[in-house]
C-alpha cells in the first residue's frame, strides 16, 4: 500500500453518549463541542476505501456529519448494542454501491448480529429493502483488506472476550478492562494507539484514565488517544492533566497514520 490511512473519530462517547439523557452535569451542559460525544466508532480511509469499525446507533448522524458516502467493509469489536445497532443504516450505501458490504466479526459477535437482525439474514423475500451484507468470520488471524493487514487483538471487556484491531502502525482498542500479555506483544511499534478510558473511577468492564496512561507508557506508542469517554471527564480539564503525547479523542478528530506495520 503506497499511502497512509486517515482515521476519523466518528464517536468518542460511552454507551449512553454525552450529553446523557436527563443529565445536567457540567460536562453534559458544556459549550465545548469536544464534550459532545456520540457512541464509539472510527472510520479508516485509504486508497479510496472506507473501513468502518463498529456500527453504532448513531451511524446515520455520523455519516452525514463526516460526509462519507461509500462503505467498503465493517469490522466489529463485539456485540454490545452501542457497537452493532446502527447496522440497518448501511442500506443507503447498498443503494449507491449496488452491492453487498462485507462485515467481519468473531463467531460470538456474528451470532449476536444474526439474532438481532434476523430479518437481514433469514433469506426470506422482503417487500422492502434490507441491508445487503456478507458475513465473514474472524478467527484471530490477520487478514488483508484492500492492501492493509488488519489484525484482531484479543481483549477482555469484563469477562467478555472482545477484539481490538491493529492496522498498519495504528491500533484501535475500545471497550476493554484488560489487555492480555500476548496481545500486548502485538501492540509494539505503533504510531497511533486508541485506548478505552471511561473515567477516573474504577469500572468492572472498562479501563480508567490512570490505567490507560500506564498502558500507553508500557507500549510507548508515539501518539495515544483515549476514547469511550463518559460524562465524568471534561475534555479541556482532563487534557490539562495528561502527558503531552496522550490526548482525548473527540468526535470529528482526523488523524493521519502510516499504512505499513
Amino acid at each position: 500500500m503506497a499511502g497512509g490511512v486517515k482515521i476519523t473519530v466518528l464517536g468518542s462517547g460511552t454507551s449512553t453518549g454525552v450529553p446523557t439523557i436527563g443529565c445536567h452535569c457540567d460536562v453534559c451542559t458544556s459549550a465545548d463541542p469536544r464534550d459532545k460525544r456520540l457512541r464509539p466508532s472510527i472510520l479508516a480511509a485509504y486508497d479510496g476505501h472506507n473501513v468502518l469499525i463498529d456500527a453504532t446507533p448513531d451511524l446515520r448522524a455520523q455519516a452525514l456529519r463526516t460526509g462519507f458516502e461509500h462503505l467498503d467493509a465493517i469490522l466489529f469489536t463485539h456485540e454490545h448494542a452501542d457497537h452493532i445497532m446502527g447496522l440497518d443504516d448501511v442500506r443507503p450505501f447498498n443503494f449507491r454501491q449496488r452491492g453487498r458490504i462485507p462485515i467481519y466479526a468473531s463467531a460470538r459477535t456474528m451470532a449476536a448480529i444474526h439474532r438481532s437482525f434476523r430479518y437481514i439474514f433469514d433469506g426470506e423475500e422482503k417487500p422492502s429493502s434490507v441491508p445487503q451484507l456478507e458475513s465473514r468470520m474472524l478467527n484471530g488471524r490477520s487478514f488483508d483488506l484492500f492492501g492493509i493487514q488488519f489484525t484482531p487483538i484479543p481483549l477482555l471487556h469484563g469477562k467478555t472476550p472482545v477484539y481490538g484491531f491493529r492496522f498498519g502502525s495504528a491500533a484501535y482498542l475500545t471497550d476493554h478492562s484488560e489487555i492480555p500479555e500476548a496481545s500486548l506483544d502485538q501492540l509494539r511499534g505503533l504510531d497511533v494507539l486508541f485506548l478505552d478510558a471511561l473515567r477516573y473511577k474504577p469500572h468492572p468492564t472498562h479501563s480508567t484514565v490512570d490505567r490507560s496512561i500506564a498502558t500507553a507508557e508500557l507500549l510507548a506508542a508515539k501518539r495515544v488517544f483515549f476514547t469511550h469517554i463518559c460524562h465524568d471527564l471534561a475534555h479541556a480539564r482532563t487534557e490539562e492533566r495528561l502527558p503531552p503525547h496522550i490526548r482525548l479523542a473527540y468526535d470529528g478528530l482526523e488523524i493521519e497514520v502510516g499504512g505499513a506495520s
